[in-house]
């Protein structure tokens, strides 16, 4: 089954589980998202287990219904000889043994306890902790979100009955870069009213393909061993997929941490799905700036890369002065931001998380991240300073300044900052604000941009090419000498066309020039007087109308 019709249905069942909540009064209801990515997860680990089972018994190969025939301790057999990282579920756990009794009385809960019997048999591979260390298991009670008990059981027989025409077994062999593209589809409806709140948007495919093709070019890929890849605002983790994907998902250990528990269970949803079940105990529920949670003894742990695109704004006037105490005078070299007097849910929280990262970059570190394009040129304050700092401890390698509305939720310009702490040369600077088409996206407009303008972004960045009009390299020096501006516009040579012209060329074309102001004066006194003897009929005095407020003067 190829790439494109294993999307569509999978695109499907989540249609078709969004379908059965409506019709049991959870439609775009906060509790039908942690349904349908129950259902969803559910489903996987049966497919998982039964790909895996088969691969070691060529008997069940042949038909899955053989795994009901196997002995307690058969069974347990094959269980030990199964990927460490794929959930152990027993028998009575199975999708198809569940629709055997799904009209028994009672199946709601048979359903939630079997859900939750996976979920606590699982706990140590499975598991996402808080910052106060307790485990946010796999799976609720899911017929519990229904309020009419008498409902309860039709409303588990539907849910596994839209799971039964549906198999993810075709991709276990293949990357699933295919799954940035549902996971949009999957989480766009409950992000639509968020106005872009901490940890509860998406960051669009393109930008996370960006990313990771400058961090990681092509020659370097299959080559990086052991990296260690960090988020520190990670939402549902599309950028350190796309970085996974890059670099090899058994070549790297992902880290995270991220203050929404609905995105850190998302992200634990997304490494299943993309082979990185190892990383999930890194994977942090909890506040980044007031509690970093990774750490090397009493420091901060550094890693080899870091990817991120932090909220912007939001109010954390609450916790302000803990921030800006001694224990992080060197993590926020640059400052805290202050309170806006009539704003607070303004303050400027990208800025910390910029110093974060810096600040947790190994030696030879690489990190890219979305930031407001103000942040590029602005002349003062923490935003220069910590520009300041890229440039004097040369750890720069580039920026590039994505067209406006690349983001649909929001209407913020963003420019992608590229760091590398080993970079001594040209620092590259893109202006791709005029590439993209425009379209509409629900009540917003959005930027869209080719696989060929993608791939002219990257490959011009990577080369360290200079193409007029789109990208400059410059030297660190230059940079200083602009007051750390990262702007490519500022740098941009202004090209004069000159062109040879004789004594006779030069004095016909200023004819020319002449002859076309004269017409244009003559016509403008003679709209002139057409005007004043309309005013003149209307008897309505023109030195009058010339002084009213609504006439401007030139």
């Amino acid at each position: 089954m190829v790439t494109q019709e294993f999307e569509l249905e999978t695109l499907q069942l989540i249609d078709n589980l969004k379908g059965v909540c409506a019709s049991y009064g959870l439609g775009n209801d906060g509790n039908e998202f942690k349904i349908i990515t129950q259902m969803f997860l559910y489903k996987f680990l049966n497919d998982k287990f039964a790909y895996e089972i088969k691969k070691i018994s060529p008997k069940i190969s042949q038909a899955e219904e053989a795994l009901h025939d196997l002995s307690e301790r058969e069974f347990g057999l094959l269980q030990m000889q199964v990927n460490p990282y794929t959930a152990r579920l027993k028998p009575e756990h199975l999708l198809s043994r569940l629709l055997s009794r799904h009209n028994e009385a009672g199946f709601a809960q048979l359903f939630d306890n079997t859900l939750r019997d996976i979920a606590a048999i699982n706990n140590d591979i499975f598991a996402v902790k808080t910052h106060g260390g307790a485990g946010i298991v796999l799976f609720d009670r899911v017929s519990e979100y229904v309020t009419d008990e008498s409902k309860r059981d039709s409303f588990c027989r539907a849910l596994i009955n839209k799971l039964t025409d549906f198999s993810f077994e075709c991709v276990f062999t293949q990357k699933y870069d295919f799954f940035a593209a549902i996971f949009e589809y999957l989480i766009k409806d409950y992000n639509k009213d968020s106005g872009g709140k901490y940890a509860e948007y998406y960051t669009p495919h393109a930008v996370a393909k960006i990313m990771a093709a400058i961090l990681v070019p092509v020659e370097q890929r299959g080559k990086v061993q052991n990296a260690s890849c960090y988020d520190p605002s990670a939402g549902s983790g599309t950028l350190l997929m796309s970085l996974a994907h890059a670099i090899g998902e058994q070549r790297c250990s992902i880290f995270s941490q991220d203050i929404s528990q609905k995105s850190s269970s998302l992200l634990r949803l997304n490494l299943i799905l993309n082979n990185l079940v190892h990383s999930i105990p890194n994977i942090i529920q909890g506040n980044t700036m007031l509690h970093p949670y990774h750490r090397d003894g009493n420091s901060l742990r550094k890693f080899d890369y870091i990817v991120s695109n932090p909220p912007f704004k939001m109010d954390f006037s609450d916790y302000r002065e803990d921030l800006e105490s001694s224990l992080n005078k060197e993590r926020f070299f640059a400052g805290v931001p202050g309170i806006p007097k009539k704003a607070k849910e303004k303050m400027a929280i990208y800025q910390l998380f910029l110093q974060h990262i810096i600040h947790s970059l190994k030696p030879n570190g690489k990190a890219a991240v979305v930031v407001p394009t103000g942040f590029i040129a602005t002349q003062a304050g923490i935003d220069r300073a910590i520009r300041q700092k890229l440039v004097e401890e040369k750890m720069l390698a580039g920026v590039v300044s994505m067209p406006s509305n690349i983001f649909a939720t929001t209407g913020t310009n963003v420019s992608i900052l590229f760091m590398d702490r080993s970079n001594r040369d040209d620092v590259v600077l893109i202006d791709a604000s005029n590439l993209g088409t425009k379209v509409k996206d629900g009540k917003n407009q959005k930027t869209l941009l080719s696989e060929d303008e993608e791939d002219h972004i990257i490959s011009t960045f990577n080369a360290k090419q200079s193409v007029d009009g789109f990208s400059v390299l410059v030297s660190y020096d230059q940079i200083a000498e602009k007051n750390y501006s990262l702007s490519a516009g500022q740098y941009f040579s202004v090209g004069i066309d000159y062109t040879k012209l004789t004594a006779s060329e030069f004095a016909a074309r200023m004819r020319e020039y002449t002859e076309a102001l004269d017409s244009i004066f003559a016509s403008s006194a003679q709209l002139e007087e057409e005007v004043k003897k309309q005013l003149a009929r209307l008897n309505v005095n023109p030195q009058a109308v010339s002084q009213s407020p609504g006439v401007i003067h030139e």
